[in-house]
């Protein structure tokens, strides 16, 4: 185990007991590792919400020196601090504030941040004043402890620039603390990936000449964005080590920061919370015929074909058409579903976009497939027991079962009626819910692409617009679930500082894509391209044309579907290698040194 430098570390973060966005993920999957390594010396600090820390935080009594930091705090500025247990794995300590009573001040803030770092907030909003205030008065927590705690080498790791304002204070109050700045992901490159800016366009020697050519100051107040941008080009400035998550971030982080990263910090996850492979195969059956009921009732009133025969491919994540590579998913369907026409080769794809978006309800014909499919199931539950004695009688007798009646008439007259119900003419849809948006981007481009679940497509596509959430009257599946049940995942993200989601299906054995333009497609691909069977395959996309990323994508796609269930099993075993390697027993030494770089550079 790496040898820890400092005595004690803060690790800062306005989604501590707060689940905001990814990096929740992050701060929760690693803690029980820093635990490891710091012991009674690690604190995560957060914002205090009462109602986002039910049952995720277990508030105890603070020992002495916090307890006096905490009681200066609170006569001196009104300053709530509540100290305890996260409920995740390793219980750490938490120091959550209340700093509700100190919004008052925003403006005094902000105006000290000009005043002093020349970030300027004329035109921020709650967004920016709620972060702010909070990781101010994290400043004056973390300046309090450290009164108390002289003989100690301290470390502050702050995360993202909502959390900038607290390092500031530091650095403006010349504590002595060592600090770390983290970006999981720059404010203002996802906000030009978002506008379609191409950010990682080449110029003829294959250099990266956009964000070369590009005045980020400029193009911060353009969007919007100067408060955010300047606290957060502030906080790497100034901070004692800046890092980030990954290859790609580091080289968004220097053009649009002006600062180079020291050392990055990759993502992990806690492999050991997954189950195992053998488990993992169970899981993958069980869901898998969950999904099958599901698309028995989605298309089979329409049309028939060979569900056996059929593989789940999916893509998930938010809403964002461009940068998750929603785009690419979609046009690479389309080529596909012409591959497989041509050859003829008996596969059909079932695509599923499990993207949450603007829904008005459930459509009409879909609730009504499923209470006709759950009629005829039930009506074979209740007779199953009687057709399975009809069977012992047959072969215990000596019939030949083809010519047996197995089924009394009357049963099969009623399955018939029931049967007459399910089936109706035209098309399965293509989304499972009305949207609030009638002119939808995924809609449009579905139709665009040719993809509109006719009966000779073989691939067949659902959009469906919700959280899986285990319990939404269709799939009935959680997310993890649903890629378990699924044979792969495909993520061509043009944007992607870390990207969770491949990572999170490898360590569920199940196979993905993912690009060069994320941050943990960078990371796999030199383990990767050594295996024939990939497991987690990495699509180019780093200066490569639209129409050839679609083109690479769809033979991916089309290659994987012509695997043998064999080397599909063995595609599966990759995956969930390739994952391990991503485990925070490995990633969560990263953070280590570099607090250690910190220490070493505060405490000379």
């Amino acid at each position: 185990m790496t040898l820890t430098k400092a005595d004690i570390v803060f690790e800062v973060s306005f989604e501590v007991c707060n689940k905001v966005g990814g990096i929740y993920t992050v701060v929760t999957s690693k803690a029980a590792i820093l635990e490891q390594y710091y012991h009674q010396g690690y604190f995560l600090i957060g914002p205090y919400f009462a109602q986002q820390a039910l049952g995720e935080f277990e508030e105890k009594l603070p020992e002495k020196n916090l307890k006096k930091a905490f009681d200066e705090l609170k006569q001196e500025e009104g300053i709530i601090c509540h100290y305890g247990k996260w409920l995740i794995k390793g219980e750490p300590d938490v120091i959550l504030i209340d700093f509700q009573n100190y919004m008052h001040k925003a403006n005094d803030i902000k105006r000290e941040l000009w005043e002093q770092f020349k970030v300027d907030s004329l035109r921020s909003g709650y967004d920016f004043d709620e972060p702010v205030v909070w990781s101010y008065v994290t400043g004056k927590l973390i300046e309090k402890i450290a009164k108390y705690e002289k003989k100690k080498r301290c470390v502050a790791h702050f995360h993202e620039w909502l959390s900038g304002a607290g390092l500031l204070y530091l650095k403006s109050r010349k504590v002595p603390i060592a600090t770390v700045f983290q970006t999981h992901a720059t404010i203002l490159g996802r906000t030009l990936a978002s506008s379609d800016v191409d950010i990682y366009a080449l110029d003829e020697k294959g250099e990266c000449c956009t964000m070369e050519n590009l005045d980020p100051i400029e193009s911060a107040y353009q969007y919007n964005l100067e408060s955010k941008y300047l606290l957060e080009r502030r906080s790497a400035e100034l901070s004692d080590v800046f890092t980030t998550v990954s290859e790609i971030t580091s080289m968004e982080a220097e053009f649009l920061l002006g600062k180079k990263p020291e050392i990055l910090l990759p993502n992990g996850l806690d492999i050991d919370k997954f189950p195992t492979f053998e488990e993992l195969s169970i899981k993958h059956k069980m869901h898998r015929d969950k999904i099958r009921s599901f698309c028995l009732s989605y298309f089979f009133p329409n049309y028939s074909f060979d569900l056996k025969q059929s593989l789940f491919y999916f893509l998930a994540g938010r809403y964002e058409f461009h940068d998750k590579g929603i785009d690419i998913y979609i046009r690479a369907l389309g080529k596909l579903n012409q591959k497989l026409k041509a050859k003829k080769n008996g596969k059909t794809i079932i695509a599923f976009i499990w993207v949450p978006a603007g829904i008005r309800g459930i459509k009409q014909d879909i609730l009504e497939n499923q209470v006709h499919y759950r009629d005829i199931n039930d009506s074979l539950n209740e007779n199953i027991e009687n057709i399975k004695r009809d069977i012992g009688y047959a072969i215990f007798s000596g019939k030949d079962l083809n010519r047996t009646p197995i089924f009394e008439n009357e049963f099969i007259m009623e399955l018939k009626r029931k049967l007459m119900k399910f089936k109706k003419k035209g098309l399965p849809p293509v989304s499972t819910h009305n949207l609030n948006d009638e002119n939808d981007i995924i809609l449009r481009s579905l139709r665009e692409a040719g993809l509109n679940n006719n009966e000779d497509d073989k691939v067949k596509v659902i959009f469906y617009p919700i959280y899986l959430s285990g319990a939404d009257g269709l799939l009935d599946l959680n997310y993890y679930e649903s890629m378990q049940g699924s044979h792969l995942g495909i993520f061509p993200s043009y944007y992607e500082p870390w990207g969770y989601t491949p990572l999170e299906a490898g360590a569920l054995g199940v196979s993905s894509v993912t690009t060069d333009l994320a941050g943990f497609g960078r990371y796999i691909q030199k383990y990767s391209e050594r295996e024939k069977n990939r497991g987690i395959f990495v699509l180019r996309r780093f200066g490569v044309p639209d129409e050839d990323v679609v083109r690479d994508l769809s033979h991916i796609m089309f290659k994987f579907a012509n695997l043998t269930h064999n080397n599909r099993v063995v595609n599966k075993i990759q995956a969930r290698k390739l994952a391990k390697l991503a485990d925070w027993r490995i990633m969560g030494k990263n953070y280590v040194l570099a607090h250690n770089m910190a220490i070493e550079k505060v405490f000379k």
